[in-house]
């Protein structure tokens, strides 16, 4: 059997090593449009710190790797359409386009970044943050930069942001919404990273939308936004991804924002043609029978094991996920899964939140370290559906908890009386998970009477 992979990133990585152990007999081929194969994006920041001293050490695969297991590799290699009827893709090259045919497709086209209608993105000092050679540029721009915008609050450009500043780049970040981290973080944690970043050096501008970026000599020389202006020498743009699917138009079934339609099975609309990663929708676990657009290395790689299994003959299905994800920012460290303040409308059910704070160990171990949190639930049912945690301690692990307690359809009361161990090095006699629920149910216990 024959196997194309399309996409060497988290996705495409997963179906080779998947195939090669369930089918040491099929004959793979993987196409990746670039010169390097499988980067990890999300270490860009790590290098972008110094902390990782060279781009190769983010690749958890490369071209030899690949090779010495026996798989066909063909870098430089542009899919740029495909023929499912006739079982052949289109493949563009320094060499001309030529035709290669498949008995098993798989695409992870992954996701571009989001381009504004603006004025001024293609002048000198404009960057985006996608790939390895995006991350080079910008490296190599930290040297001589003094002045940065960093357009978007997510993930990308906290990092992004983080890292320019630890750098002694003055820095400012924004954000069109009315906080930063919108998609993972409610309000209650974001005032205080936003406080605090301030505190580091890094400016925060939110509720502010860019409208022109100006130049001097072709160079980025001022960022224009709707409440002012901002002189820079450097712009980063991180305002978000979307679909790299423009191309599959007419050839597989897409939605309306372009995401390829697969089932649980990663199976595409056409016979033998599975996609996975950024360019497709996850069951999404607090909203039974929905899906959602998660772009994340750990769905990904799901997503790859299951297609591959199936590929091969074997009956797998992708299970909900709730979007489980954590970064940290200065001196924070935090985690999310599930809704939040912003998306808890997808539920039908009506949901509740409960904040609280709570320390983490007895006063008698000699420190005052404390996590903040916050848990989003049905109000009728109890059933938990999102969590969020954060701290100057690394509690980041303990989101994966409440994942698991999601998928499981835990309640409030589940984990109110959850069994957690005990040890004064560690926690208090009741955790800060259990406390959580106990606070939401308002039924604490003797967990609020503590003379420790």
């Amino acid at each position: 059997m024959k196997i194309i992979v399309v996409g060497t990133s988290h996705a495409g990585y997963e179906v080779v090593q998947t195939v090669l152990k369930e089918d040491p007999s099929a004959e793979i081929h993987l196409y990746e449009r670039g010169t390097t194969a499988s980067f990890l994006s999300c270490g860009i920041q790590s290098y972008l710190e110094g902390i990782s001293p060279s781009l190769d050490s983010l690749h958890y695969a490369n071209e030899q790797s690949y090779i010495d297991q026996g798989v066909h590799v063909h870098m430089n290699s542009d899919v740029v359409s495909l023929d499912p009827k006739g079982k052949t893709i289109t493949v563009k090259t320094n060499d001309g386009e030529k035709e290669e045919s498949y008995d098993k497709l798989f695409l992870s086209p992954g996701a571009v970044p989001v381009e504004l209608s603006i004025s001024g993105l293609d002048n000198e000092h404009v960057y985006y943050v996608r790939g390895r050679e995006w991350a080079d540029a910008i490296k190599e721009r930290m040297k001589t930069a003094k002045k940065a915008v960093v357009v978007g609050s997510g993930y990308i450009g906290i990092e992004v942001a983080e890292a320019f500043t630890k750098a002694g780049i003055d820095t400012t970040v924004i954000d069109i919404l009315d906080s930063i981290l919108p998609s993972y973080l409610d309000k209650e944690f974001t005032n205080i990273l936003t406080a605090h970043s301030e505190e580091k050096g890094l400016k925060i501008k939110t509720g502010e939308c860019i409208q022109e970026i100006e130049a001097t000599d072709g160079k980025a020389s001022k960022v224009i936004t709707d409440k002012g202006s901002y002189d820079v020498d450097t712009v980063i743009m991180a305002v978000g991804v979307r679909p790299n699917t423009e191309w599959l138009h007419g050839i597989l079934e897409l939605d309306a924002r372009g995401f390829v339609k697969v089932d649980s099975h990663m199976k595409s609309s056409e016979e033998d043609i599975y996609v996975a990663g950024d360019a497709t929708k996850v069951p999404f676990a607090p909203a039974v029978n929905d899906d959602k657009a998660i772009a994340l290395a750990s769905n990904a790689r799901r997503q790859g094991i299951i297609a591959a299994q199936n590929m091969v003959g074997k009956n797998a299905e992708m299970k909900a996920v709730s979007g489980t994800s954590g970064l940290s920012l200065f001196d924070y460290h935090f985690a999310c899964t599930g809704v939040k303040d912003i998306d808890a409308n997808l539920l039908s059910a009506e949901v509740e939140s409960t904040y609280y704070e709570e320390a983490i160990r007895p006063k008698f171990m000699g420190d005052e370290g404390n996590v903040m949190m916050k848990i989003h639930y049905e109000k009728d049912s109890h059933r938990i559906v999102g969590a969020q945690l954060m701290s100057k301690e690394d509690v980041t692990a303990s989101i994966n908890t409440i994942s698991v307690a999601i998928s499981a359809h835990w309640t409030l009361e589940d984990l109110a009386e959850a069994d957690f161990f005990f040890q004064p090095g560690y926690n208090r006699p009741w955790n800060y998970l259990n406390v959580l629920a106990q606070q939401a149910l308002g039924q604490t216990f003797g967990s609020d009477k503590q003379l420790f």
